[in-house]
């Protein structure tokens, strides 16, 4: 299979990961082989539909899944072997090199402890501070994601502060690491628009002092478009096609990403109806034969269902996986 980088330089490379669930009666696969490298101080968006393992790939890449999960394949962080390690021999990796925020904070926040203590927890166990150090920089972390107060933000619980006050929050344990690569997996959805503006502009500021890299999980194909550099799309727990953001945008070629596309509003021309994607992703255990997508796929022809499509290059840094691509 061709693939869109080498990967030899690469801060994150993964090869043919694939995830299968024990449900007690069957092994059940939702990632089908996934391919992908993140370069230093690169900006990757993901997107696809609820289902498709966007957030799985992820949480199997840090060992999250649990003990149903089957996991398989391989993952590299600057040429060291991640796919190797298990349980605890992952915690220097979360959250000191690879840190992950989830969409909603009021899951991934301890209700019952303060915001310092949970802060302070982080930064002992990545950066080995404690004490009064330890509490200075909670301080300093909370004013670099523009939390007002953030003294007495502090010493205040989860659940006096605001959504957006606990995204933010989250965002400064996952940079309390100082990690190489941030993933950002829905960070705005339960927030609302004004909000979601100010956490995106946030992160963007964050990248460019840092030079951290960022993969941002989002449905939101304007985010995506205004963030990444470029963008892997996600069907059916496979890429189907990536490329680089402007590329992409402007000359989708899989059926997917084009239903994608349309599926959107253009305010630069006249109001139009627009075109929903027929259909559903299809269970994974309940995969049709050959493309995934073929059931929902308007440019569908017999052939199509023999075998799934292999990602091919078919211009600068663009990869589809679709029999008819560039046909």
């Amino acid at each position: 299979m061709n693939t869109p980088h080498n990967g030899a330089d690469a801060l994150v490379s993964i090869r043919n990961l694939r995830v299968a669930f024990d449900d007690g009666k069957a092994k059940v696969p939702v990632l089908h082989g996934i391919d992908l490298d993140i370069d230093p101080g690169e900006a990757l968006g993901i997107v696809g539909e609820s289902g498709c393992g966007k957030s799985v790939t992820w949480l199997a890449v840090l060992g999250l899944l649990g003990a149903r999960a089957q996991v398989s394949g391989t993952v590299y962080l600057r040429a060291e072997p991640l796919h190797t390690l298990r349980g605890d021999q992952l915690a220097p990796i979360r959250g000191k090199r690879i840190a992950m925020i989830f969409q909603d904070p009021s899951c991934a926040l301890n209700p019952v402890q303060r915001i310092g203590r949970q802060l302070t927890e982080a930064l002992t166990l990545h950066r080995a501070l404690r004490g009064a150090p330890a509490r200075a920089e909670a301080l300093r972390l909370l004013d670099r994601v523009h939390i007002p107060d953030a003294r007495q933000r502090l010493d205040a619980y989860p659940h006096e502060l605001s959504g957006g006050m606990n995204q933010r929050v989250m965002i400064a344990m996952a940079l309390a690491g100082e990690p190489e690569l941030l993933v950002a997996d829905e960070p705005t959805t339960a927030l609302d628009t004004t909000i979601q503006a100010q956490i995106l502009a946030l992160l963007a500021e964050i990248r460019q002092d840092s030079a951290m890299a960022l993969v941002l999980i989002s449905h939101d194909l304007g985010v995506i478009a205004d963030m990444c550099d470029r963008v892997l799309v996600m069907y059916a727990g496979r890429v189907v096609e990536q490329a680089r953001s402007q590329r992409l945008f402007q000359h989708p070629q899989h059926p997917y990403t084009q239903g994608l596309l349309g599926a959107l509003p253009d305010l630069h021309r006249a109001p139009e109806r627009l075109v929903p994607i027929a259909g559903n992703v299809p269970e994974p255990a309940h995969m049709p034969r050959g493309c995934s997508f073929g059931p929902r796929c308007r440019q569908f022809q017999p052939g199509c269902e023999l075998h799934a499509p292999v990602q091919r290059q078919i211009g600068v840094q663009h990869h589809v996986a679709c029999h008819r691509a560039g046909a």
